[in-house]
């Protein structure tokens, strides 16, 4: 569990509990998860790489700080994954989006692709790959090897809840990608939902059942 992180800041715990709760409301849903994704940008962008440049502020002639290098990527598992871009964009706002579509076959738990589009140049890019659950980890994985045929210089996923199943699929599949997570939850149930978990994030997203 060397690669995953737990980010147990105060205001990410507090806004993952009031998600958790069965009564909130989807626009309460929504607004907590663009608030929580915000707050878990700066985690997940702390070992981002700077370069030194010369500006000139209103005073005089001096160095500063920003980002080397390509930007960076914020790959989407639709369709719940839409649910963390604009939090991140808060934070990473000269950032790429791409968008990867997967659905979970109902009797094999196995994911299915039906949509891949990204920017140019992916082999100068850093992925970060977003998606609210981590739970059997199949649709993460099959994402995250999918994207390793563009050939991209990292790939980080970043989810809210991750299941110890997930976690190991995924570590199994892609030692190298780092986990970052606001919760490692009990378990799966029967049909694979996390549990005690927060219901289906999609639906409670986009208010669909």
């Amino acid at each position: 569990m060397s690669n995953v992180h737990v980010i147990t800041h105060p205001l990410v715990q507090h806004k993952l509990t009031l998600m958790r709760c069965k009564d909130a409301s989807t626009n309460s849903f929504r607004r907590l998860l663009g608030e929580l994704s915000t707050l878990m940008a700066y985690e997940v962008t702390r070992d981002m790489p700077l370069q030194q440049i010369e500006i000139e502020t209103p005073m005089e002639t001096t160095t500063g700080q920003v980002i080397d290098g390509k930007k960076q990527v914020l790959v989407s598992i639709l369709r719940a994954g839409n649910g963390f871009l604009d939090g991140m964009l808060n934070v990473i706002p000269c950032a790429r989006v791409g968008h990867i579509g997967l659905y979970r076959d109902p009797a094999t738990l196995q994911p299915v692709e039906y949509y891949f589009k990204m920017p140019s140049e992916m082999n100068e890019r850093d992925i970060i790959v977003v998606d609210p659950m981590l739970a059997t980890g199949n649709s993460a994985a099959a994402a995250v090897a999918r994207l390793k045929q563009t050939h991209p210089k990292s790939i980080k996923f970043v989810c809210l809840l991750a299941a110890p199943e997930g976690i190991a699929t995924m570590q199994a599949a892609h030692p190298d990608v780092p986990i970052y997570t606001a919760a490692i939850d009990r378990g799966l149930d029967s049909h694979g939902y996390i549990l005690p978990g927060l219901g289906d994030a999609g639906d409670r997203i986009f208010g669909t059942k």
